[in-house]
């Protein structure tokens, strides 16, 4: 890693994982397989920071707080792919459960490196996962070329966004590696100091 670390890929230690590697490596892998418009890759940096967004906008599952500690785990849900990349769902399926295996080891150290536990609530993950699909939806049809009955049939109806929210992300660009990673790191910044 950039900051001198050295990953064990196979047996991830929480001790040799650093916020600055994810920010660096998120802000410069492209979702989409680099299949959007504009002149940047749309990054799984940007993507985290949108699904935190929409994670905080949607109603909390049974009534509970929308804390810090689940924002951060909403803003690091795709943090292993700073290392592995990010595949596109069939091809995951393509390679099967070990792959998906590896990915949630690593996400397993990095939670525990930044305090967030073994596992998060059924309740948080299943949040989480729905402002994800909502993030899809809105990716999908404003960058990646989906018509919107493609969008629905593949990530659902985007339902519950506050209508500010919504309006925000049916104008999404992709921004420089740069300028997502710095504010990648501002937002980190500010959640892990609320924990």
């Amino acid at each position: 890693m950039l900051s001198g670390r050295r990953l064990d890929l196979l047996n991830p230690s929480p001790a040799d994982i650093e916020i600055e590697d994810i920010a660096h490596g998120l802000a410069r892998v492209a979702r989409w397989n680099g299949q959007t418009v504009g002149a940047h890759a749309f990054s799984v940096a940007q993507h985290a920071l949108i699904v935190e967004d929409i994670a905080c906008a949607l109603p909390a599952p049974d009534g509970m707080v929308w804390a810090s500690r689940w924002r951060l785990a909403a803003l690091l849900h795709d943090a292993a792919e700073y290392v592995v990349g990010d595949l596109i769902s069939p091809f995951k399926t393509a390679i099967g459960l070990d792959y998906k295996a590896f990915e949630l080891r690593l996400l397993d150290a990095i939670h525990a490196r930044f305090g967030l536990g073994d596992e998060l609530p059924s309740t948080v993950q299943l949040h989480i996962k729905h402002a994800d699909r909502v993030a899809a939806y809105y990716e999908a049809t404003r960058l990646a070329g989906f018509s919107e009955d493609e969008a629905l049939l593949y990530f659902g109806t985007p339902e519950g966004l506050d209508p500010n929210l919504a309006t925000t992300l049916s104008q999404l660009e992709p921004v420089a590696a740069n300028v997502a990673e710095e504010t990648f790191l501002a937002r980190f910044g500010n959640l892990i100091e609320h924990l």
